[in-house]
């Protein structure tokens, strides 16, 4: 098990084109949202942008989607299309996120399910992303031979491995069920963990308790996405992420306390966590 730091991510992120345009840094599709639920796709696609992602685009139900538009200034969200366009838009993209804040529902869980076996890029999949896959677990052997990253916390991996996967040895529960489904498992928490199918695992080393707030994984989604959808390889941009949203964590509980801090300060602290690495 390899711990990630600074110097792991700093070797991690290429230094960006000073002659690049927005064509050049990602462009990535997210699928989040319902009626109230409206903070977990603002949060998720910010995530996306702070992480430097050229374009990102945002499909939400047409019922919240009027809030949306108010509260995404540099994501792009419209109104979830039919299904073959939303396909088309996702396998136009360079990486997928499903789920954050997505409610639940038979023709939703049906979508997503659809989604999951159609769905050429790298995807990423959160929240009731997970919760649909995991009464139809066997979907994801249809991804096989492309990469689908799943962030779940202890309860949804609870839901994963029909209550199998909780117990004092968090890491080989983690490495079993990414070796055994071919999948990307961050299994979030203190020190989190995340397994690769080929038993390669590696455990977050920042973080804080103030972090243990409803938004914070759908920033951490975000955050995965982006470097995913920037073309960084999978061993490092996903332990980057999950570094990164630690030590943004870390850096608002030092101004803030763990008490005060929100997810939306996680946000503003991304840049800092990064330029900290970089410098």
């Amino acid at each position: 098990m390899q711990e990630v730091d600074a110097a792991f991510v700093r070797e991690s992120l290429p230094r960006r084109d000073p002659e690049g345009h927005k064509g050049m840094f990602g462009k990535v599709h997210i699928l989040a949202g319902c009626v109230g639920f409206t903070g977990a796709p603002a949060l998720a696609s910010e995530a996306a942008v702070r992480m430097g992602s050229g374009l990102v685009s945002l499909s939400v139900p047409e019922e919240i989607w009027p809030v949306l538009a108010v509260k995404c200034q540099e994501a792009m969200p419209a109104p979830v299309p039919p299904f073959p366009a939303l396909l088309e838009k996702m396998n136009g993209s360079d990486a997928v996120l499903i789920g954050p804040g997505l409610g639940r529902s038979r023709k939703t869980d049906v979508r997503t399910l659809r989604l999951v076996e159609k769905v050429q890029p790298p995807l990423v999949l959160d929240a009731d992303g997970i919760n649909a896959v995991s009464e139809h677990i066997d979907v994801l052997d249809t991804r096989r031979g492309r990469l689908t990253v799943l962030t779940p916390h202890d309860g949804e991996f609870l839901r994963l491995t029909q209550g199998k996967g909780i117990g004092p040895d968090r890491e080989g529960a983690a490495a079993a069920f990414a070796r055994q489904y071919g999948c990307v498992l961050v299994r979030k928490g203190h020190r989190t963990i995340t397994a690769f199918p080929d038993g390669e695992t590696f455990v977050n080393t920042t973080g804080n308790s103030g972090m243990a707030k409803g938004g914070s994984g759908d920033v951490l989604a975000g955050m995965i996405l982006s470097l995913l959808g920037q073309g960084i390889p999978a061993k490092r941009a996903i332990p980057s992420a999950v570094w990164l949203h630690g030590r943004a964590g870390d850096l608002a509980a030092e101004t803030l306390g763990e008490y005060g801090m929100t997810p939306s300060d996680l946000l503003r602290c991304i840049p800092e966590a990064i330029r900290g690495c970089m410098d």
